[in-house]
């Protein structure tokens, strides 16, 4: 491997790039800047790395959490000194909260510059605060620091972003004059120093991931629990991407237990699971169901499910045992109902606890889950296929049935991950789903989708709601980069159609200036300026033909699907009315 030492900063620069690498986070995403010239000279210098240009930081930094989705790895995000920074906290905090590895290498001033009114200059050192789960300042590079302390650093920053819990780790490079590749002497001695790892391909620190399993007298004392139990309820929530998805299926099956699966498990559209409760989120809505269900415990993988009425129903309910199940230490626990918590790799809990199961479930309840599925399985077919008309819900229910096999699925806040979850047909196997539910926001959305496409390698369908597509409209700049298909489905209601189903939208002297926020916008000029296709479907007919043409051809392309709040609303609420009344048939 050659380093390039024209002098100290292009040297060290060379060294962390390098040691990234062989680290295996080999894409970067770079913002244009000066300060940060050295990391970007490297990463254009090393064929190994693989590379973005992306002249937003907010927008690189949620390309970033995306790629970091659908691969597991950590993408490397290098800005200049100044506000850059501070434009990628949306994401860090996202990433930081749903525990997705991410590596920030910002550049900065040196410290004679810091506080003196210097040009482009901020206090840097720990930026992001209790969001990042390791950050180190890197000093300004000097004959008097051995290059080891370089590459040391760097194999620390990717191990405590993959460690669990996983998460954004950040590295403030502080450079002096001269940033670009100028001729300076670098002692023989000091390069010296490096001959050993220059004729390895290893990184100067290699960690090794311990897997933490269950006791041996936990596990047993888990299964009991579990065999014991004759109404119990197995909810998967979202899991990261080394999870094994077989395996998630195989202890679920075991368990012969109702299935509460989240949109977001990569569980809920596939009908692989003959357990699987599809619609478990509306059948919350009879006012029965805590006593109907009366589960006397809980098994949960992995994180919070998108459902609200889940959480309720578990306040309701509190059962017994509610155990839960992954692989970081933090509570994950809104209604403050778990009993038991166990943390471990969950892929050797697993394969652990699959041997020692046995099924003791209560037949009449999964009878009634099964009942309960097929009648709103075909109340919503009938609810929402019937007519010509194109409606939010319809459009969720139409991708679940029409997205092929191995193509992604991201999905938006408020709406559109709601309406999915609700609405989605679980006829479709072999896609990959993700959305940002760390903390829920609606930025960053489009960029999010193009990194989760790249980072699958896969075409990739993207739903979300016209504030969000607004919040992010500069990332089109990247759908149009992108050499992966990526299909923006964005539903325009003319404002935050999730507040219609909120309280305040029985205040109208202030709900739909404040809260609905109504705008007149549509989106086909935004998709003529980044040169992105463009369609406006008239009815589900239209819609669907759009999208299987769209597939066919590997182009991506905007749909937008022009919508009525309040004709929204009431759509939503006569479903919700008659499958209240089709539930209470079963009584």
């Amino acid at each position: 491997m050659t380093i390039f030492h024209e002098n100290l900063n292009i040297l060290w620069g060379s060294l962390l790039i390098e040691e990234l690498i062989r680290n295996g986070s080999n894409y970067f995403l770079i913002s244009p800047g000066s300060r940060s010239t050295p990391l970007t000279v490297a990463v254009a210098r090393n064929p190994g790395a693989e590379h973005s240009i992306i002249y937003d930081e907010r927008s690189a930094a949620f390309q970033a959490l995306g790629y970091a989705r659908g691969t597991g790895r950590a993408a490397v995000l290098i800005c200049t000194s100044g506000t850059a920074i501070a434009n990628y906290m949306p994401a860090v905090v996202e990433a930081s909260l749903d525990n997705v590895p991410l590596i920030v290498l910002s550049a900065d001033r040196p410290p004679e510059k810091i506080e003196t009114a210097a040009n482009q200059t901020i206090r840097q050192s720990k930026f992001f605060g209790e969001y990042v789960r390791w950050s180190f300042d890197l000093p300004c590079p000097t004959e008097e620091i051995p290059p080891s302390l370089v590459l040391t650093t760097v194999d620390q920053l990717v191990h405590r972003s993959v460690s669990h819990p996983r998460g954004p780790v950040h590295l403030n490079c502080q450079f002096r004059e001269p940033l670009a590749p100028l001729s300076r002497n670098i002692s023989k001695s000091y390069l010296g120093q490096l001959e050993k790892w220059q004729q390895d391909s290893n990184p100067a620190t290699v960690y090794h991931q311990m897997k933490k399993s269950p006791a041996r007298e936990d596990l047993k004392q888990f299964s009991e629990i579990m065999n014991q139990s004759t109404r119990g309820l197995l909810v998967l929530g979202r899991m990261n991407p080394e999870v094994d998805y077989e395996l998630v299926a195989q202890f679920a099956q075991r368990s012969g237990w109702p299935v509460f699966a989240d949109i977001l498990s990569g569980h809920r559209l596939g009908n692989h699971l003959d357990n699987l409760v599809t619609y478990f989120d509306l059948m919350l809505l009879a006012p029965d169901t805590v006593s109907r269900i009366n589960a006397d415990t809980i098994v949960h993988l992995g994180e919070q499910p998108a459902s609200k009425r889940y959480l309720q129903f578990v306040d309701q309910l509190a059962p017994s045992h509610y155990i839960l199940i992954n692989n970081h230490p933090y509570r994950s626990d809104p209604m403050h109902r778990v009993t038991w918590r166990i943390e471990a790799d969950m892929n050797t809990f697993l394969l652990q606890a699959i041997p020692e199961l046995g099924t003791a479930m209560d037949k009449p309840l999964m009878n009634y889950f099964r009942e309960s599925t097929r009648r709103l399985h075909e109340l919503i077919d009938k609810s929402l296929c019937q007519g010509s008309a194109l409606s939010e819900p319809a459009v969720s229910r139409l991708i679940s049935q029409n997205i092929p096999p191995g193509h992604g699925l991201f999905l938006g806040n408020s709406l559109p991950i709601r309406e999915m979850d609700m609405m989605g047909d679980s006829g479709c196997n072999g896609i990959s789903i993700a959305g940002n539910r760390g903390v829920s926001g609606i930025d960053g959305t489009i960029s999010t989708a193009v990194g989760y496409s790249r980072g699958l390698n896969k075409p990739t369908t993207a739903i979300m709601g016209d504030l969000a597509f607004l919040h992010d409209l500069n990332s089109l700049s990247q759908v149009k980069e992108s050499d992966l298909p990526l299909i923006l489905i964005v539903i325009n209601n003319r404002g935050g159609g999730i507040f219609s189903f909120l309280p305040i939208a029985g205040f109208e002297n202030v709900f739909e200036k404040f809260f609905a926020t109504p705008h007149t916008l549509t989106f086909e000029h935004a998709a003529r300026m980044f040169g992105i296709d463009y369609h406006l479907p008239a009815n589900k007919a239209d819609f669907l033909d759009i999208y299987k043409s769209l597939i066919n051809s590997g182009s991506s392309a905007i749909i937008e699907i022009r919508t009525d709040r309040q004709e929204n609303y009431r759509l939503h609420s006569d479903i919700f009315s008659r499958i209240i009344s089709e539930l209470d048939k079963l009584k």
